[in-house]
């Protein structure tokens, strides 16, 4: 059906006029043309004046200050798996050897290390997000870091190779040929 102009139908839709300077974001509030906006950068950059996780932070305070972020950044990722490491290893306590329910207790303890180890996660995935390829850096070798601590199963000294890894494996062995 045909849009009538005597009221009974929709008629054409007035269409807004476009920003002036054919921009489509508007500046935010405040920012008149003597203040001073520092740009986002929106791809990977290299450089010791970066703003990560807060504002002015680093920034442009030196290569000290951007040293001390890379080094936060790296102990927030590998605390990261280690909180990973830690509630794995709570969880198969909890459970013991008999079914898979869990006390109260355990439960809570779980969900706390799991809200905080999602909380680090994000923060270093929103430090990752300043886009500097040091930060990056800094983050996927503190994951290794950690993972290579807590979670790789390799340890040093001690009797040759006897660790809990080999006992399961030894354990189901054994299961199967009974």
């Amino acid at each position: 059906m045909a849009a009538t102009s005597d009221g009974g139908g929709m008629g054409p839709m007035a269409m807004a006029p476009p920003h002036a300077g054919g921009h489509t974001t508007a500046p935010p509030a405040g920012a008149g043309a003597g203040s001073h906006m520092s740009m986002m950068h929106m791809t990977f950059f290299w450089g010791d004046h970066a703003v990560v996780l807060f504002p002015g932070w680093p920034g442009s305070r030196g290569a000290g200050a951007y040293v001390l972020c890379l080094v936060f950044v790296l102990a927030l990722a590998a605390l990261t798996e280690a909180l990973t490491a830690a509630s794995r290893s709570v969880a198969r306590r909890s459970t013991g050897s008999g079914g898979g329910s869990t006390t109260a207790s355990s439960a809570a303890l779980l969900t706390a290390a799991h809200a905080a180890r999602m909380g680090m996660a994000y923060l270093v995935m929103l430090a990752v997000m300043s886009f500097n390829g040091g930060v990056l850096l800094a983050a996927v070798a503190g994951h290794a870091l950690g993972f290579f601590l807590a979670r790789s199963r390799v340890h040093t000294g001690g009797s040759g190779g006897g660790g809990a890894r080999d006992r399961e494996l030894g354990d189901a062995r054994d299961g199967s040929k009974a």
